[in-house]
C-alpha cells in the first residue's frame, strides 16, 4: 500500500498541482496588497532575513529550487524526450524561436508607437511559457485534443524556457566579476563529478550545490542560473541496478519543494500589486505593451512561423495536428506568469514600471489561459458534433 507521504509527493510532483498552487499564491499576494493587509505585507516584503529582503529570498533563492527542476527537465528531454530526435523536433523548436521573437517585436512596436522608446529593455518580459500554467489548462480544457498537442506545448515550452534562460544569464547579468564565475564553474563541475560517482552521497551534494549558488550570486550572474546549470550537469542515464536515472530522482526529490513551496511563495510577493494603482497602470505603455505581447504577439509568432516553416520547407508536424489545431496551443504559450515575472523584475528599476509590467502579465496570462480554455473547449465539442454525425 502506498505511503500517505508517497501520494502526497506524487501529486505535488504533477505540473496541474504546481499551477493550481501558483496560482493560489498569485490571489494571496493580490489579496495581501488589496486588504487592510497591505502595510504589514509590504513591510513583509522588504524586511531583511539575513542578507536578503523576504522578497529576494523567494526572487533568487526559493526560485533557484524552479530554475533547477527546468535544467533537469532540459536534460532529460535533449538526452532522452522530445528534443532527442532534432528532425521530429525541429517545427516546434522553431515555432518556439518565433514565439520569442514576435512577441519581443510586438513588445517594441507597442512602446515606439507610443512614444516611450525608454522602456524597450524590457523586450523579454514576453518571451518565455509558464508550463505548469499552460499544462494545467490543456488537461483542464483539453480532453479528447491530439495527442501531438501536448507534445507540441511541451517542447516549446521547454525550449522558450532554454531561451528565457540564456536572456537572463546574458542580458540581465550586471558587472560580472571573473573570479566568482570560475569558482561557480568549479562546482558545478564538482557537482556533476559527485553525480556519478557509483554511490551517491546526497548530503554532500547539498553543500556543493549551495556553494554553486553563492558564487553565482557573487558573480554578477542572476542567482537562479545556478539551479539550471546544476540541473543540466546531472546524469540522464542509469548505474548499476538503478530503477531511474539520477536525474530524475533529483527532481523526484526538489520537484514538490518547487511546486509546494518555491513557486507559490514567488506568486505572493510577484502577484503582490496594489489595484488602486490601475487606473495609473492602464495608461502605462509598459502595460499595453506586455499585455498585446503576451495575448498577441506569442500565438502570432508561433503560428507564422510553423506556417512558413511547414509551407516551405521539407519539415512537418506530428501525424494528426493541422496548423488549426495549434491556435490554442498559441494562445497557452502566452500564458507567461513565474519567467516573466522574474524578468520584470530585473528589467526596471523605477517600481512604477515593475509594477504596470507584473500587472500587465497578470492580466496577460489571464486573457491567455481564458481564451485557450475557450478555444480547447469549442474544439472538443466541435470532434463531438462530427463524431456523432460519423455514427449516425
Amino acid at each position: 500500500m502506498t505511503s500517505i507521504t508517497t501520494r502526497a509527493r506524487i501529486a505535488l510532483s504533477r505540473e496541474t498541482t504546481g499551477g493550481v498552487l501558483v496560482l493560489v499564491g498569485a490571489v494571496t499576494g493580490l489579496l495581501l496588497a488589496n486588504t487592510a493587509a497591505r502595510d504589514s505585507f509590504h513591510r513583509l516584503s522588504g524586511s531583511r532575513l539575513g542578507p536578503l529582503t523576504a522578497d529576494q529570498w523567494a526572487q533568487d533563492v526559493l526560485l533557484s529550487l524552479f530554475f533547477l527542476t527546468v535544467g533537469l527537465e532540459l536534460i532529460q528531454e535533449i538526452r532522452a524526450g522530445s528534443l532527442r530526435d532534432p528532425r521530429r523536433a525541429a517545427v516546434p523548436i522553431l515555432a518556439a524561436c518565433g514565439g520569442v521573437a514576435i512577441p519581443a517585436l510586438c513588445y517594441a512596436g507597442v512602446l515606439f508607437a507610443m512614444g516611450a522608446g525608454r522602456y524597450a529593455h524590457g523586450w523579454a518580459i514576453p518571451t518565455a511559457t509558464d508550463i505548469a500554467f499552460a499544462l494545467m489548462v490543456l488537461v483542464l480544457a483539453g480532453r479528447g485534443a491530439p495527442a501531438g498537442l501536448r507534445v507540441f506545448l511541451l517542447t516549446v515550452a521547454v525550449v522558450d524556457d532554454l531561451i528565457g534562460i540564456l536572456i537572463i544569464a546574458i542580458v540581465y547579468s550586471h558587472g560580472l566579476r571573473l573570479p566568482a564565475l570560475i569558482g561557480a564553474a568549479a562546482a558545478v563541475a564538482v557537482f556533476g563529478w559527485l553525480a556519478r560517482r557509483p554511490r551517491v552521497r546526497w548530503w554532500l551534494l547539498a553543500p556543493v550545490a549551495v556553494l554553486a549558488w553563492l558564487c553565482v550570486h557573487s558573480s554578477g550572474v542572476h542567482a537562479t542560473i545556478a539551479g539550471v546549470a546544476l540541473g543540466l550537469v546531472m546524469p540522464t542515464r542509469r548505474f548499476g541496478g538503478e530503477l531511474v536515472s539520477r536525474a530524475t530522482r533529483l527532481g523526484q526529490l526538489v520537484q514538490p519543494v518547487s511546486n509546494a513551496v518555491a513557486l507559490p511563495v514567488f506568486a505572493v510577493f510577484a502577484a503582490g500589486i496594489p489595484l488602486s494603482a490601475g487606473s495609473r497602470l492602464v495608461d502605462h505603455p509598459v502595460a499595453w505593451a506586455v499585455a498585446i505581447a503576451l495575448v498577441v504577439g506569442k500565438p502570432l509568432g508561433i503560428m507564422a512561423t510553423t506556417a512558413l516553416v511547414t509551407r516551405w520547407t521539407p519539415l512537418r508536424m506530428a501525424e494528426g495536428l493541422t496548423l488549426r489545431d495549434l491556435l490554442p496551443v498559441g494562445l497557452l504559450c502566452g500564458i507567461g506568469f513565474t519567467v516573466a515575472m522574474l524578468i520584470a523584475g530585473l528589467s526596471f528599476e523605477g517600481a512604477e514600471e515593475v509594477t504596470a509590467a507584473r500587472a500587465a502579465v497578470l492580466i496577460g496570462s489571464l486573457l491567455s489561459a481564458v481564451l485557450g480554455a475557450a478555444l480547447l473547449h469549442h474544439d472538443r465539442l466541435r470532434r463531438e458534433h462530427r463524431d456523432r454525425s460519423v455514427l449516425r
